[in-house]
């Protein structure tokens, strides 16, 4: 788990890091064990204010994919020096006219053993159509709790912070320099 910290750490190393033009702001960077994923806001493209929807939609899309392409040396420069820093992979996204668009991400493998009723309950999804695979299924019933337990998932994730910073404060914790300080 990373702390709060080390989060704002990484995040400022992107802000510095990333030339100036590349987003209109950064919006998020996340991190777990096997990626970091950086989020900008791109700006949208010009249309007229009585613009039909589908245009809007096709024009949002088409802005995502020049940004893509455009953009795509300095992208991987940076994710080089930042995998080759923070030993994880680089991901990227952009968000647009309300659309949000993550390009190649990781898709972790994840090992558990599930009893029967759970399994049970990979295989109706997919008997349902909701997905192809007890992966694929199993993917889909984090994302539906990850949207409904945001808010539960956020205090967890700070009570674990905390922790993380009493135990740092413990007994076999490294002293620290006060003459700096």
């Amino acid at each position: 788990m990373i702390t709060a910290e080390q989060r704002e750490k990484l995040r400022g190393w992107f802000a510095g890091r990333l030339p100036d033009d590349l987003f209109e702001s950064l919006l998020e960077v996340t991190v777990d064990r096997e990626e970091i994923t950086v989020v900008g806001r791109i700006p949208e493209p010009r249309l007229a204010e009585d613009a039909p929807p589908a245009e809007r939609e096709a024009a949002v899309r088409a802005r995502i994919q020049e940004f893509r392409e455009r953009t795509r040396q300095d992208r991987v420069e940076v994710a080089r020096e930042a995998e080759h820093r923070f030993e994880r992979k680089v991901s990227w996204g952009v968000e647009c006219g309300g659309e949000r668009a993550l390009f190649t991400h990781v898709a972790a493998p994840v090992m558990t053993r599930l009893r029967q009723p759970e399994r049970q309950v990979l295989d109706t999804l997919i008997a349902g159509g909701v997905a192809r695979s007890r992966s694929e299924a199993l993917a889909w019933c984090v994302r539906l709790v990850q949207k409904h337990t945001d808010d539960w998932l956020s205090e967890l994730r700070e009570s674990l912070e905390h922790v993380q910073r009493v135990r740092s404060q413990g007994p076999d914790a490294e002293p620290r320099d006060t003459t700096t300080e």
